[in-house]
């Protein structure tokens, strides 16, 4: 056969247009260049006996009963003595204002952006894509209007605001993030994740509502993403999975976590005595969607042969849990509390040191939401053990209910910080936390 030069020109022309058709519908990469964290003054910090003390010089919740209740809750809490809560709350009482909210978000939105901003070099006006979440604090103008207006960036800039998502929101932005970087090439995205506690501070006497007053602290992280190539070489991580499970549907989920008013009219965060088995059922779900995407074939088989087992001959046998100890050398389990902690070890049959950036950014910093993730990714990376290779699970719960985990792969060896929160301490941990601290 021969080929004409209309032939050869056709071909080539099916050649070129193959290749351009696959290199713009591949997966773009998404890295994480770096990343900023919020680290509160030392004057805003809150003892166990100054938060006592406030509990019974205040109007509010100053009955005796209350007042015990929260110490048990303090003493087995898992927090140290140098978490912070913000201005407002150091009253007497609680002065939840407005102003002093908005001060709030000024403070640890601005001080950590400026620290991303010296980080990695970039200057606002180079911003792609804005990209902030905070739960319970939703002001007008929005919090990202907020930020455009602090480092005046440009005109055409994509921003988003998320509320009410709860703790799990941190890995919502960065899912959002990385769907909007695969639609414009040559992108960055921040991503700013905080909770604003000035104005939830809860001021009744119901139980299940002053929980949340004893554990949330204050935390801001901001993240700056990319898919340049021109950032591949400089850039700390790369986005591999992100995996998201929503259990909305069910009614029990829905209202295991709830904003809502007690008889006297007070508005706070309720959470449900079932919130854990809620959480079990949530990270079921997750850990069956990630697993195939992350296990060796070794272990996907064994627990295929576990669900068939199950399915269709022993319903009421153990499933097999996966080792997903194969599957990462780093986790990052949200640091809600000290018993969601306790019981993904369980689940998850992790190792006392894999559980140990958790339990110290919950005794050093408390729960700082949606931010608490990127405080433990801090620990490890301040304790030397970030290897340019190594896999990273974060995984995070919040109301909804809602179970998000992302996978991140190693770019680069990470050096020691000689900055950030935990500089100055780094050297203490970790530290026992006993299963009591008598108060």
């Amino acid at each position: 056969m021969h080929l004409t030069p209309i032939h050869l020109s056709c071909i080539s022309f099916l050649i070129l247009y193959t290749l351009t058709v696959f290199l713009i519908s591949r997966p773009r990469p998404v890295y994480l260049v770096d990343y900023a964290l919020f680290k509160p003054p030392r004057s805003y910090r809150v003892s166990f006996a100054g938060y006592i003390e406030h509990a019974r010089m205040g109007r509010v919740f100053n009955e005796p009963k209350s007042v015990h209740f929260q110490m048990k809750i303090l003493e087995r809490s898992g927090l140290g003595e140098e978490t912070c809560l913000p201005p407002a709350i150091h009253y007497i009482p609680p002065t939840p204002t407005m102003a002093l909210a908005r001060e709030e978000a000024e403070l640890v939105i601005f001080s950590t952006m400026d620290s991303l901003f010296t980080k990695t070099g970039v200057k606002p006006r180079e911003i792609d894509i804005l990209i902030l979440n905070c739960s319970l604090f939703s002001p007008t103008p929005s919090m990202t209007a907020l930020v455009i207006n602090k480092y005046k960036m440009r005109s055409n800039i994509k921003s988003f605001n998320l509320s009410g998502m709860g703790c799990s929101a941190g890995l919502i932005s960065i899912d959002l993030a990385s769907d909007l970087l695969q639609k414009h090439p040559n992108s960055n995205a921040i991503v700013i994740s905080t909770e604003i506690l000035t104005p939830n501070s809860y001021l009744g006497k119901e139980r299940a509502m002053l929980l949340p007053n004893c554990l949330f602290r204050m935390g801001a992280a901001a993240v700056l993403l990319s898919n340049r190539r021109s950032d591949r070489r400089r850039a700390k991580y790369r986005l591999s999975h992100v995996v998201r499970t929503h259990k909305g549907a069910d009614d029990k989920s829905y209202g295991c976590v709830s904003q809502e008013e007690d008889e006297e009219g007070y508005v706070g965060i309720k959470l449900n005595i079932d919130l854990m088995a809620v959480a079990g059922e949530a990270l079921k779900s997750n850990i069956t969607a990630i697993g195939p995407l992350v296990l060796p074939a070794s272990e996907q088989l064994l627990f295929a042969i576990s669900l068939i087992g199950r399915k269709f001959f022993n319903s009421r046998s153990k499933p097999y849990i996966p080792d997903f100890k194969e599957a990462f050398e780093h986790f990052c389990i949200h640091a809600g509390g000290r018993a969601v902690i306790d019981e993904l070890q369980r689940s998850l049959q992790l190792t006392n040191e894999q559980v140990e950036a958790s339990r110290m950014a919950l005794h050093r910093f408390g729960n700082t939401s949606s931010s608490s993730l990127w405080y433990e990714l801090s620990y490890i990376e301040s304790k030397g053990r970030m290897r340019k290779g190594d896999r990273v699970w974060q995984i995070a719960f919040g109301s909804g209910f809602k179970c998000n985990s992302a996978v991140w792969r190693c770019n680069r060896t990470i050096e020691l910080p000689v900055e950030g929160p935990w500089a100055d301490c780094i050297d203490k941990y970790p530290v026992h936390i006993p299963e009591v601290v008598k108060l």
